[in-house]
């Protein structure tokens, strides 16, 4: 019995699946709550709020790094994306792991130069009050846009569990209504997270969601292999077989790259566009705010950059375990099958969690098996979006409260008020932003968050550490300019408006009647990371303003540790 079936069915089975898997998210709510109440107890000042002490060891941290990291989007899109479209949805994981080898030479001295948040770095030897406005602006934009994403995510992921996707109705609601009850509840969730227990809850939370989603991983992995005797090859013919593209599903060129005859711009184009994708995640990592903070919660640079080595390995088996889940969702669901659930493959794992469950252990065990992997699901997306409140909380509170609003001087129980009431204020926006765009394919928002990121805040973090000339009109011109450069790329560009499938039908976000694509290109990094950097040169070169005794201070920080708090 497949998702469909389960879902049109009244009997002994949906109800059981849905008692499962209900069950299960029901006790991870209750041991995270715990955690939060336990954090609260011995959460007392800013230290602890902001980095939860700085007394996480370096495999704590690389624990709750790997758990920052690996998204819904890694769990269930990129499994997804390789049942249908074979090698090219394994590019994704490429770029995902590829960009911690930038991370990890940056790690300690982002640990040792900062304090709290990104704004501490430039902050430290230049004017600060606009230098963390700046800052704040990029962080927070970086952090909604994520947020959004991740909430629309978990009430579609709500509606495709329970099957109330196509029409039909759980406990008398139907799916709009399950979709915003899923993402109300998910909001108020996080806020409660990140307001009663800070860094402290955010990380156990972490901790606990990475080792459930590598142990889901890796049972779904075993299991696979299981089928086919352990044979790599058996399953990937299979996998081959099952796509009805032979062996081209093997190779590049299903999604991204794609050749298309007697149009060379579009040909060109479509390079492009992958080559810009991989360069926003590969630039874009290092300098997400919500993985930038979890290096200040670590006792000195060493740790930071010995957590970073523990990250790289336990993102690097993931990504290895999604060919299996990816191609063994191909093997033994089908494409066709996956793409009738859900057309961007999102259901791909629990799908693949019931087929091997129901051949182990009958219906009940597909439905035990499909109940775990949902659970872990829709953990995943509680723990990524505590922490990107918390990355947004902060930077509100410590700079923009604390460094321009108390002129440097809160007490700490004020900053720490603020971090917790803006926490429900960021919370409240996303949980808006999310019902208002349910219905529409946000997907592009986690690449943007990407972009951003490396457009707007990595030129800040490379330039204050590297370049002693850097200065103040330098870092709001990176800033402004690679923020603005994003949005504007994306507003013109296919993901908005001009894009139409070979069948006629509008695949962009704005009616069909509305055509304002000008950019040819879905992920804008390509150019807007080039246009941030050089606006932070021209910004800095345009200024006559001198940092250079305090840049000699600050290398000498961030190499060696001395004075970092």
């Amino acid at each position: 019995m497949n998702l469909s079936d389960l879902a049109a069915a009244a009997g002994e089975g949906f109800s059981t699946r849905h008692a499962w898997t209900l069950g299960l998210f029901a006790v991870f709510i209750g041991g995270t709550l715990a955690i939060t109440i336990r954090a609260r107890r011995t959460t007392s000042g800013a230290d602890d709020f902001y980095a939860g002490g700085r007394a996480y060891s370096s495999t704590q941290n690389g624990l709750a790094l790997t758990g920052d990291y690996l998204s819904a989007a890694s769990f269930l899109g990129i499994a997804g994306m390789i049942s249908l479209n074979g090698y090219d949805g394994f590019l994704y994981s490429v770029g995902f792991l590829v960009a911690w080898l930038l991370v990890l030479p940056l790690s300690q001295l982002m640990r040792n130069a900062g304090r709290f948040t990104m704004a501490d770095i430039p902050a430290f030897r230049m004017r600060r009050m606009r230098v963390r406005l700046a800052c704040s602006i990029s962080t927070v934009t970086v952090s909604i846009c994520y947020l959004v994403a991740q909430m629309v995510g978990a009430g579609a992921l709500v509606t495709l569990l329970f099957g109330i996707h196509n029409g039909g109705t759980f406990l008398g609601m139907d799916a709009g209504q399950a979709r915003v009850l899923a993402i109300v509840g998910v909001g108020v969730l996080m806020i409660i997270y990140v307001m009663y227990g800070g860094m402290k809850a955010a990380t156990w939370l972490q901790i606990t969601k990475a080792l459930l989603l590598l142990a889901g991983s890796a049972l779904l992995t075993v299991g696979v292999l299981g089928v086919f005797g352990f044979n790599v090859s058996g399953l990937l013919t299979a996998a081959a077989d099952a796509s009805g593209q032979g062996t081209a599903f093997l190779e590049p060129g299903q999604r991204y790259g794609v050749d298309v005859p007697g149009d060379p711009m579009q040909t060109l184009a479509n390079k492009l566009d992958l080559f810009s994708l991989g360069l926003g995640l590969v630039l874009g990592t290092a300098a997400l705010p919500h993985i930038l903070i979890r290096f200040y919660t670590v006792p000195d640079g060493r740790s930071a950059r010995a957590s970073v080595n523990r990250t790289i390995v336990l993102v690097g088996a993931f990504y290895l375990m999604t060919l299996a889940l990816g191609f063994g969702a191909a093997a033994l669901v089908g494409p066709e099958r996956i793409a009738a659930q859900d057309p961007s493959g999102n259901t791909a794992v629990p799908m693949l969690a019931e087929e091997l469950g129901t051949r182990l252990a009958g219906p009940v065990g597909g439905a035990v098996l499909l109940a775990f992997i949902a659970a872990v699901a829709l953990a995943t997306i509680l723990a990524v979006i505590a922490s990107l409140t918390l990355a947004s909380s902060t930077s509100i509170a410590h700079d923009v409260f604390g460094h321009i609003l108390m002129w440097g001087r809160p007490r700490e129980s004020q900053e720490v008020g603020a971090a917790r009431f803006s926490a429900a204020v960021v919370g409240t926006i996303a949980v808006a932003l999310a019902i208002f765009a349910q219905n529409l394919n946000v997907a592009f928002l986690v690449g943007l968050a990407f972009a951003i990121a490396a457009a707007a805040n990595l030129p800040v973090i490379v330039l204050s550490m590297f370049w002693r000339r850097f200065n103040t009109q330098g870092v709001e011109s990176a800033v402004y300019g690679g923020l603005i450069a994003s949005l504007v790329l994306v507003v013109l560009s296919p993901v908005m408006s001009g894009k139409v499938s070979p069948a006629g039908e509008n695949l962009s976000l704005l009616p069909a009647w509305i055509d304002i694509q000008l950019f040819p290109l879905e992920n804008p990094g390509l150019v807007s990371i080039p246009i941030g950097f050089l606006c932070a040169v021209i910004g800095t070169l345009a200024s006559g303003e001198r940092n250079t005794p305090r840049y000699h201070e600050l290398r000498v920080r961030s190499l060696t540790g001395i004075g970092a708090h």
